[in-house]
């Protein structure tokens, strides 16, 4: 399905979808998708004793699939992240992350994640003497990426 052009797609237009006909509803409107490094490794990771630090963030990152956008009032991603640490399993979910063309329409490149679910919730902070978008961010482990 990727679209080959001349000169490279602008990063700013992309879509993304649970699956649940919310993609283009305004709570499916995410302002940034960091994506981890997708690295192959020859046999099992080494475990090894993190502690919350720099490091410890800087690893997830590079693991996790990081999905931000502006609070709304919305609690859909609190709910499913209080679901999973409930110990109450959600369904198996797929998350699609389009890219899109000029028209803001037109799919150019997807990226298909299967069994997304939550690690971790965060807020940004609070400054009652600035204007700025409060921001929710929400990191997603997942078993599998596929590129179309």
């Amino acid at each position: 399905m990727a679209l080959l052009r001349d000169r490279p797609y602008p990063s700013s237009h992309f879509l993304v979808d649970f699956g649940d006909g919310k993609a283009w509803a305004v709570s499916g409107g995410f302002s940034e998708v960091i994506f981890p490094e997708f690295v192959i490794t020859s046999g099992a990771r080494e475990a090894r004793v993190q502690t919350p630090s720099t490091d410890s963030i800087l690893e997830r990152q590079r693991t996790h699939l990081i999905l931000k956008r502006g609070a709304i009032g919305s609690l859909d991603l609190y709910d499913w992240w209080n679901e999973t640490r409930l110990g109450k399993a959600p369904k198996q979910r797929m998350l699609k992350v389009h890219l899109l063309a000029d028209d803001q329409r037109t799919v150019v490149m997807s990226w298909h994640f299967t069994n997304v679910r939550p690690v971790a919730l965060a807020y940004s902070p609070l400054h009652a003497v600035e204007t700025g978008v409060l921001i929710e961010t929400l990191e997603l482990a997942f078993d599998r990426m596929e590129m179309e």
